[in-house]
């Protein structure tokens, strides 16, 4: 196949094209992955950093079911939220967790005894186990909340962080309802 002449290798001329074609095929494999890999790429970015999110829970705000340490994960896409949808939301210069509990209109009253009430109608939490009683410093009641606001209460009330505390929280404010949570213990 092929010839030597002088101390040189000749190629003959099917040397030559198969070594041409598998060099075009080589490059072609290559560009075919490079492609796959750039669209992977696009792909995961759109799926986790615009329609879904993760975010690493920091704080016990909305204990027992959700602790710090654990990962949640939240959709972002939905713009419709319902009451007791826990929320990711950002307020005071923090990303935040909370359960929401009142919607635009809504009046929201916490009494110093710890009685919530909304639209004057007294709210009985069976699952919450702390008393939600106003923060001093914290904003004052009652509350009526515009149309393009929420109130959202941490699961842990006598210490978390939530609309007693910052006020209620705007809608562009929210960056998702989440959708499940992985505990800590379990990775």
């Amino acid at each position: 196949m092929s010839r030597k002449k002088s101390g040189q290798q000749t190629l003959t001329p099917e040397a030559v094209i198969r070594k041409r074609r598998l060099r075009i095929r080589n490059r072609g494999d290559i560009l075919s992955f490079v492609w796959r890999l750039c669209f992977m790429a696009v792909f995961i970015y759109v799926l986790l950093w615009r329609m879904f999110g993760v975010t690493l829970v920091k704080t016990d705000d909305m204990k027992p079911r959700v602790s710090g340490g654990d990962l949640l994960f939240y959709y972002r896409l939905n713009q419709e939220y319902h009451l007791d949808d826990v929320l990711v939301f950002d307020a005071a210069g923090e990303e935040r967790i909370g359960r929401l509990i009142a919607v635009g209109g809504d009046l929201v009253d916490v009494s110093m005894d710890g009685v919530l009430s909304i639209n004057d109608n007294t709210i009985i939490e069976d699952d919450i186990f702390y008393a939600t009683l106003p923060y001093q410093g914290g904003i004052n009641f009652p509350v009526k909340l515009a149309q393009d606001e929420v109130f959202v209460l941490c699961d842990f009330r006598e210490g978390g962080k939530d609309s007693r505390y910052f006020g209620p929280v705007r809608l562009s404010q929210i960056k998702g309802a989440a959708i499940f949570v992985i505990r800590r213990g379990d990775l």
